[in-house]
């Protein structure tokens, strides 16, 4: 039970940090914590499954997994801002 703890805290962890960079990288700026770490979340998911149709991996470690965190993010934030302008236009 203590294992699965930590990749809970783990998946916050890179979740908020790869969220709040993407954040930056896209929109100039953070969202707040907790939306931080749900991007950072799903672009984790979004990343993995990109790196698995491409066939490219970025490692198993800390840095791989926040690279391919980041990346998803990123794609998920230009989707979404992509979206978004079509609403206000």
């Amino acid at each position: 039970m203590e294992h699965a703890s930590h990749g809970i805290i783990f998946w916050i962890i890179i979740g908020g940090i790869a969220g709040a960079l993407a954040g930056r990288i896209v929109d100039g700026g953070g969202f707040g914590i907790l939306m931080d770490i749900i991007v950072g979340v799903v672009g984790a998911f979004i990343g993995g499954w990109l790196g698995g149709v491409l066939g490219i991996s970025l490692g198993g470690g800390i840095l791989g997994s926040l690279l391919t965190a980041l990346i998803g993010a990123v794609v998920l934030l230009a989707i979404l801002r992509l979206l978004g302008r079509g609403r206000s236009a």
